[in-house]
């Protein structure tokens, strides 16, 4: 596990580049709300912006190999022009979200060949949820021709103590200022510090991640260091195109090549302002029967809300967050196999639900919430939850893409 961690090769837009218009969402926000998007085009305008080389999931009904194609041109523009500036360095990374909690994160590469997302997982880097496997091949499509990476990835770490990202915050004044800029669509403030002395990040890491530290954490020799909190899908992508490409490299070439480190931020579980929120479910196409169907057939001591048609329903469901999930998961994806019209869209934010329900005359899920109490824990334990169980924070809190990585020689 010592050299799972890299000091990554952090490509940021030169400083007469306008942050606020490069920096957007999360591509895996707002899938179901097209505005959002038409809105952030009319934002940016003609100016850079990384929603140039992204590819929102709004659109993923549409035909996309043209937007494809048009994206690695993108990239392979920025890359080949003076657009960037490469900082070798970990950054501190902190984010003041639109309710005025500040998040704190840590900027740095992690070696993929550490990280799994199978259910039969026992990397150090461990997936927390079920893949969407359908929602993997467009992304392939786009990372298998693209020349650079700009994650919304975050990973999660067990620092109870705030060893790491916090000791460094606290030292922050004196950092160099890479970057401190407010994101558009009330995304809030993020800054940038250049970390000056990585080798010694390094070696705290290296204390935090040893054989002795686990077992006084889990009492369990199952090997876990990070976890993944958002962007599990832009992981495996990540994963799933470097298993590709290792297939044409001899040895020596697999152990250097950028496309085997991907670029993410850490963040502390405990991390005060880190809230876990449900992703609801919005069923387009299902009605009246799903409601009577998914109301006979679960059982429990808790409650959650259905709504459609005006309407709002109590289901039961158990007491145990995780195994409600995964029950109203197993419930959804039976019935679908015999309503094959129904489609199934992931919602952040209760109030966007209820607008959804009523736009596409749909069924909503409210879904129940996971402590992050006991969270590492419980992966040790049992493993991934069911696909789409959490969500950090509300949809315009989530991760801006900003910093780019190279993955090609």
């Amino acid at each position: 596990m010592k050299n799972m961690i890299k000091v990554p090769k952090i490509l940021l837009p030169n400083k007469d580049i306008d942050l606020s218009k490069w920096s957007v969402v999360a591509c895996d926000q707002y899938t179901s709300e097209k505005e959002y998007w038409e809105q952030l085009k009319d934002v940016v305008s003609d100016a850079p912006s990384s929603l140039n080389i992204i590819l929102p999931e709004v659109y993923l009904r549409d035909d996309m190999t043209s937007t494809i194609s048009k994206i690695n041109k993108n990239m392979d523009e920025l890359l080949n022009s003076d657009f960037f500036t490469e900082v070798e360095s970990f950054i501190l990374v902190k984010r003041t979200q639109s309710d005025g909690n500040v998040r704190l994160g840590l900027m740095l590469s992690v070696d993929l060949e550490a990280y799994e997302y199978t259910t039969s997982n026992n990397a150090p880097i461990k997936a927390t949820e079920m893949t969407v496997v359908d929602r993997l091949p467009v992304r392939i499509e786009v990372r298998q021709n693209a020349s650079l990476e700009i994650p919304h990835i975050m990973l999660l770490m067990d620092d109870a103590e705030g060893e790491i990202i916090e000791k460094l915050y606290a030292d922050s004044d004196d950092m160099e200022k890479l970057y401190d800029f407010d994101l558009n669509m009330s995304g809030g403030n993020v800054v940038g510090y250049k970390i000056s002395d990585n080798e010694a990040v390094l070696n705290t890491f290296n204390d935090f991640m040893s054989h002795d530290r686990m077992i006084e954490r889990y009492s369990s020799d199952d090997r876990i260091v990070f976890a993944v909190g958002d962007g599990n899908h832009s992981l495996a992508t990540a994963k799933e195109c470097w298993n590709n490409i290792k297939k044409t490299l001899n040895s020596e070439e697999i152990l250097t090549h950028p496309a085997r480190f991907a670029l993410c931020e850490l963040v502390n579980l405990h991390d005060e302002s880190l809230v876990f929120e449900p992703i609801h479910r919005l069923l387009i196409g299902a009605g009246e029967d799903f409601v009577t169907s998914i109301t006979e057939t679960l059982t429990g001591e808790a409650r959650i809300r259905v709504r459609f048609n005006e309407n709002c329903y109590s289901v039961a469901v158990s007491a145990n967050p995780s195994d409600a999930i995964k029950d109203i998961q197993d419930f959804i994806d039976n019935y679908k196999l015999d309503h094959p019209e129904i489609v199934e869209d992931y919602i952040h934010g209760d109030t966007n639900l209820r607008e959804l329900v009523k736009k596409h005359d749909a069924v909503g899920v409210f879904m129940p919430t996971i402590s992050k109490d006991g969270f590492f824990d419980y992966v040790v334990r049992r493993g991934v939850l069911p696909r789409k169980s959490f969500s950090m924070g509300e949809a315009n809190d989530k991760r801006y893409y900003l910093e780019a990585k190279k993955i090609i020689k």
